[in-house]
């Protein structure tokens, strides 16, 4: 398994509505990027598309998600894969994506291309308002192999909010973690920015992060992609590529890139601990239990 990666991730404008001008440009950015010696682009939540939502009284069926969602694989996804497959590269972008089965389903969605082809996609499990006003929540974690390793997946509001999915990769062995997302100015700056930092000490991984920026329909977005990770100092964080949320320099848009060494990502916790039997710090049977208590409340128990 190789420990040294270059990634970009990148501060992307997207032109509300305009599937195929957005389409065109994540392909030249995968091309500028892997010139450059990427090996992986990150983009963000709802790339292909734009990510705002019509007045909520708009019919499902007119909603500009619905109208330009596509399966995966479908168009627009091939269209990727065709450019990492020929460039050795893997690419992650967000969709709107319609269910095979019911094209009256629709996912938030990031897909995932890389040298083979199309990998696959993730579906947002946690949505918050507006997005249930024309998504659908998915139910499964995401993880794709590379030859550095696993490598997870979320988006924004999974990532913010809930710190189940991104500890549930660092068990599974991910040293990356990659959050796609739509976080806007209206939500201020001190919810991603904190948590985004401190899961990345904690776990010992890096999080690349990839967010929207400028005006996209009604609402202005921060920028602020980056890439962060351990250093060399146990349980701290530093910034390797891109600028924190907030910061003047974070919204403009642009390419971050970074060579990072995936050595660092020591995951100490997840690791035998000899001073406990050589198991770990890190106890899913006791976790199991507190959520199996949980469970008896009905509220948490609907899909």
């Amino acid at each position: 398994m190789k420990d040294v990666i270059r990634i970009s991730t990148v501060n992307f404008h997207a032109e509300w509505g305009r599937k195929e001008e957005n389409l065109n440009r994540i392909i030249g950015f995968i091309e500028a990027a892997a010139a450059e010696g990427a090996n992986l682009i990150v983009f963000p939540e709802m790339a292909l598309t734009g990510y705002d939502e019509e007045e909520a009284e708009v019919p499902f069926k007119e909603k500009m998600q619905y109208r330009l969602a596509e399966t995966i694989p479908g168009p627009g996804t091939e269209k990727v894969a065709e450019v990492t497959a020929k460039l050795g590269v893997y690419a992650v972008f967000g969709m709107p994506e319609k269910d095979g089965k019911d094209s009256n389903i629709i996912y938030n969605s990031a897909c995932v291309c890389g040298p083979d082809g199309i990998i696959g996609g993730y579906r947002k499990i946690h949505l918050p308002y507006p997005e249930y006003h024309w998504a659908k929540r998915g139910e499964k974690p995401f993880i794709f192999d590379t030859e550095w390793g696993p490598i997870g997946l979320s988006i924004c509001y999974d990532s913010y909010q809930f710190p189940e999915l991104m500890r549930y990769y660092a068990a599974k062995g991910c040293r990356i973690h990659i959050n796609c997302t739509a976080y806007a100015k209206c939500h201020g700056d001190k919810v991603a920015r904190a948590t985004l930092e401190s899961y990345a000490a904690m776990n010992e991984m890096y999080i690349v992060s990839s967010n929207l920026v400028g005006l996209d329909l009604t609402n202005e977005f921060w920028g602020g992609s980056s890439i962060m990770g351990p250093d060399a100092n146990p349980y701290s964080m530093t910034y390797y590529a891109g600028y924190q949320f907030c910061s003047e320099e974070s919204m403009k848009p642009a390419v971050y890139t970074a060579t990072i060494n995936l050595g660092m990502a020591k995951r100490g916790m997840f690791e035998p601990n000899p001073g406990v039997n050589n198991t770990t710090d890190f106890r899913p049977l006791l976790y199991r239990e507190w959520y199996e208590d949980l469970l008896k409340d009905p509220v948490y128990c609907a899909e």
